[in-house]
């Protein structure tokens, strides 16, 4: 069968090694196939598939340094996933059968309990065989927070195949965006990472959660599911009619050829294994300083991250040999080829003409290395784009306004004044009343008192001006330190032990959140204040995320760039204020469901990418800003602002109907599979609408308010480089002694 496209050249820093127990892994691995009832007989695999597909050379080249006990359990795992894959394909996804493969689904985390003293039920089917047998021979040598995030990861990877199920019978191609995020959260390279650390060493508990070692494990993560995408393309397209492919969603997307799109692909896969080193060696060594790692917990770390390079040079190796995948040619594309006169430079564009960088010879494919590793930093901000572009944005919800509105706004003016937010160099009156955040909080809080719109009013100020405070007064002056110190500052102002009093204010931030903090906290317990205050920790920790791209000129990647958005918007905030009042009658698990924070993250990704829309001039041309979805579109697909647009405002629409999905199908199943009474039933629902007036309310604002209108951006085109210097902070860090 003919290739649909020739393979491009891959990044590939690191050589593969192999295993010298590869033999010993290859036969265990074929007995025990046999004996959980995978081979003949099962209507899946014959003993040839099993040694065409040689996951015992898969894991020799991706575990090269483990011993020959551990290596032999890990190429069961990975017998036993690509068993399920294939079983799952056969019984459920040819079928179209959804009902089916959820209730297979449903059992399987069973076979996976924490306490390895649990009972698990009797196996029904070789899936489920093989899953009891392995979990009881790894889990005694790891640790209870190993065991819980593997068994999150190994639910996820599962879960994987009703998504893609899911997408199959609907006939829907993934967002590009979308298909990426997605990808990463139920893709297997998180799985595989647990097993990385079975074979290497297990990251300590208290940093595994980090944002370093989140970043490395998905950036890994997008770097061996893109690369599977290129090699699987022929058989999960054109074989299997599987619709979750990455070539297949950015040539569906884009309008392009198979070919540019696979281009594309690798550019991003690159772009990705970029950003995995740029962690490893600048971001993980400050989290070991930062945290007092011991020696032997950073070594643990060094031993992971190395373990993870290794998973990347070897899957490649394993690409190329496996009968299971499409690589004629692949090893040729490796070669020197050559050059023939040409040169790469200047950014990587989204289409290019031809076959990429499988035509390059060596110097031209270190000069395009760099090239692409210098992309993310080389924004040129200030550039003139004129006017944003507003698309027809889907709304189905109505807007209703609180009638308190008029004493709203008021009210705001002389609070402002009393917290010295309009004192500092940052914000004035004018820019004040161009916001105009009464009006989004009446949105928000339709049916609320003339207290609690004020509430909602300042909170939305005190935030705005926060967001704007970061970039002036610490993004100007480059100074990182002080904005850390601001931040913990700001943690200091937010007491939650009772009689715990809050800092002595010293500016403008501090006198707004402790009053803030003090109206709000007022009558709460204990809990709800922790909640509360871990939800405004998580917003200045993304402005310190921000600043840090912004001192290095880094423009994030898009799934990034959303997970982190959701927090410098305020959102987590926002909800946790909507959910402070629903008390004990909804159980904490029930936020942490996968349906609610679904419904959340949809709600979340809507509004903060109406706000993208709407301020991409304001941040683009006056404020020199590389935090806009929009423009993190263009840099990572590298296309122009029309085409970065349609991606944002596809996605914009699929959060929409996601939302809506999950409110009228997921939820009510939710409800009955937790058996909720009627009055948490009736609270969430409560919830609901809540976000619906949240959405509804956020696209008003931005619609009626002048903050983002080109005429009062020109107006005001010197004043977002302030009229005067932001007045530094009342207090001064520390000297530092050498």
């Amino acid at each position: 069968m003919t290739q649909p496209f020739r393979l491009p050249h891959f990044y590939l820093p690191y050589p593969a090694r192999l295993n010298p127990r590869l033999e010993e892994a290859r036969a265990h691995s074929a007995a025990w196939a046999r004996g959980m009832g995978m081979l003949e007989g099962s209507g899946v695999w014959e003993q040839a598939d099993l040694d065409a597909h040689d996951y015992g050379l898969l894991c020799a080249y991706t575990h090269p340094d483990c011993d020959g006990p551990a290596l032999s359990l890990i190429t069961d795992w990975y017998v036993w996933v690509f068993f399920f894959d294939d079983h799952f394909l056969e019984r459920f996804k040819r079928t179209r059968d959804r009902a089916g493969g959820r209730a297979h689904l449903d059992r399987l985390p069973l076979f996976m309990p924490l306490d390895p003293a649990a009972p698990v039920p009797e196996p029904e089917n070789p899936v489920e065989a093989g899953l009891a047998d392995l979990w009881a021979r790894t889990v005694p040598s790891m640790s209870r927070d190993w065991r819980t995030r593997f068994a999150a990861a190994t639910e996820h990877l599962l879960n994987e195949s009703l998504w893609e199920l899911s997408n199959i019978g609907e006939g829907r191609i993934a967002n590009p965006v979308e298909y990426i995020e997605m990808r990463r959260k139920v893709g297997g390279a998180p799985w595989s990472a647990g097993l990385v650390e079975y074979a290497t060493a297990e990251v300590p508990a208290r940093v595994a959660g980090t944002r370093p070692l989140r970043v490395l494990t998905e950036t890994f993560a997008d770097a061996v599911h893109l690369r599977n995408d290129l090699f699987s393309y022929q058989r999960e397209v054109e074989d299997e009619g599987e619709l979750s492919n990455g070539v297949l969603v950015l040539e569906t997307f884009f309008g392009c050829t198979t070919q540019q799109a696979a281009d594309t692909v690798n550019d991003i896969l690159t772009s990705r294994l970029h950003q995995f080193e740029h962690t490893a060696l600048t971001e993980v060594p400050a989290l070991a300083a930062e945290r007092g790692l011991t020696p032997g917990e950073a070594a643990s770390v060094t031993a992971y991250t190395k373990g993870l390079q290794d998973w990347q040079s070897g899957g490649h190796e394993w690409h190329m040999r496996s009968s299971r995948y499409m690589n004629e040619g692949a090893a040729s594309a490796r070669g020197p080829l050559d050059l023939g006169g040409a040169a790469l430079s200047g950014p990587v564009p989204l289409f290019r003409a031809g076959l990429g960088r499988s035509g390059a010879g060596v110097g031209a494919l270190l000069a395009g290395a760099a090239a692409d590793r210098l992309r993310a930093h080389t924004h040129v901000p200030y550039q003139k784009v004129g006017p944003s572009l507003l698309p027809d944005f889907d709304m189905p919800f109505e807007v209703r306004l609180n009638p308190g509105l008029d004493g709203a706004r008021r009210r705001l003016l002389p609070w402002a004044r009393r917290t010295g937010i309009l004192g500092e160099g940052v914000w004035d009156e004018d820019r004040l009343d161009a916001a105009d955040l009464p009006l989004c909080a009446a949105g928000l809080d339709p049916d609320g008192t003339p207290e609690a719109l004020d509430l909602g009013a300042r909170w939305l100020t005190w935030g705005t001006y926060g967001d704007d405070y970061y970039p002036l007064v610490f993004g100007r002056r480059r100074d990182l330190a002080a904005a850390r110190l601001c931040t913990e500052r700001l943690s200091a102002c937010m007491p939650v032990e009772d009689g715990e009093q809050p800092l002595l204010p010293a500016d403008a931030m501090e006198r707004g959140l402790t009053g803030l903090w003090r109206d709000t906290t007022a009558g709460m317990g204990r809990d709800a204040r922790r909640r509360l205050r871990a939800s405004v920790e998580a917003m200045t920790a993304a402005w310190l995320w921000e600043l840090s791209d912004q001192l290095q000129n880094r423009v994030p990647d898009p799934v990034d760039y959303l997970e982190m958005r959701r927090a410098t918007f305020g959102s987590e905030l926002t909800m946790s204020l909507c959910r402070a009042g629903h008390g004990p009658a909804v159980p904490p698990e029930v936020y942490r469901s996968g349906p609610v924070r679904s419904l959340e993250h949809a709600a979340m990704d809507y509004a903060m990418l109406v706000n993208d829309v709407f301020s991409y001039q304001k941040e683009i041309e006056y404020e020199g800003e590389i935090h806009n979805g929009v423009l993190v579109v263009q840099h990572f697909f590298g296309c122009d602002y029309p085409a970065a647009l349609g991606v944002v405002h596809d996605l914009m629409t699929q959060r929409i109907g996601q939302f809506q999905h999950v409110a009228e199908h997921e939820l009510p199943a939710l409800y009955e599979d937790l058996g909720l009474p009627a009055r948490a039933r009736g609270v969430l629902d409560g919830y609901v609408d809540q976000l619906r007036n949240w959405m509804a309310g956020i696209l008003n604002w931005h619609r009626h308010v002048r903050r983002y209108r080109a005429d009062h951006l020109a107006r005001r085109a010197h004043g977002f480089l302030p009229d005067r210097a932001p007045a530094p902070p009342a207090w001064r860090p520390e000297p530092v002694v050498l």
